[in-house]
């Protein structure tokens, strides 16, 4: 894929994770000064669509990414987040305890979520599951359609054998998994990591969640955790 197409899919899957909703041609040159016409874009929309990487909703004259776009996007387009200096003081304080203990480690993941609008999940030492942020999570536009709800629910049903299964792999650096790839369901997106003691945090959001932001949250933790 050749620059052009690559800069206006960054912009595309930014705006989508930013507003929620599909992204047209008149507002990318508006809204990001493309110094060229909105048929122009337009075009180049249709050659992103080509190669998989945006869908058109029937719903909508707007495009959105498709999971291919949103993994591109991961594994070749997006910057580096720094981690705002408010965020990062609330985590650690959160993650202040010397000794580092689950509930510390639950009060740092309460606050992830937080910051990322999403839901994590940990899967600490004893195998114990503890998750928040569902609510943030159920509030998206992707879970207004009552289905992807009830198959969410069915997951976290049987999360605590999800969870095994997942933490049979060592994520060293946060692991970005999303669609089909992602263990909780093709709907979602999630960034893994694997804490020095082997507990699992896990941040969990839609597709169009923010990766670089929950990704920056992950190094954090790892770092405090040294």
């Amino acid at each position: 894929m050749d620059e052009r197409l690559k800069k206006l899919l960054g912009l595309a899957v930014e705006d989508v994770i930013r507003t929620g909703e599909p992204v047209g041609s008149q507002r990318m040159v508006e809204a990001y000064g493309l110094e060229v016409s909105p048929a122009t874009v337009r075009n180049w929309f249709g050659e992103l669509e080509d190669l998989g990487c945006l869908t058109h909703p029937h719903t909508s004259s707007g495009r959105v990414p498709t999971e291919k776009g949103y993994r591109l996007y991961v594994d070749e387009i997006m910057l580096k987040k720094q981690l705002p200096k408010r965020d990062a003081q609330d985590l650690d304080k959160a993650l202040s305890a010397e000794d580092l203990s689950d509930e510390c480690k639950k009060a740092a993941a309460k606050c992830a979520a937080e910051i990322t609008n999403g839901a994590v999940v940990l899967g600490l030492r004893r195998s114990d599951t503890y998750y928040t942020g569902l609510s943030h999570l159920f509030a998206q536009p992707e879970f207004s359609d009552w289905q992807h709800v009830v198959n969410f629910g069915n997951i976290l049903d049987t999360l605590d054998d999800m969870l095994q299964r997942v933490r049979q792999e060592a994520y060293v650096e946060p692991d970005i998994r999303l669609g089909r790839e992602c263990p909780f369901g093709s709907m979602c997106g999630s960034v893994l990591l694997t804490l020095g003691d082997g507990t699992l945090f896990g941040i969990l959001g839609p597709m169009r969640m923010d990766y670089a932001l929950a990704k920056s949250v992950l190094l954090h933790v790892k770092q405090k955790l040294k």
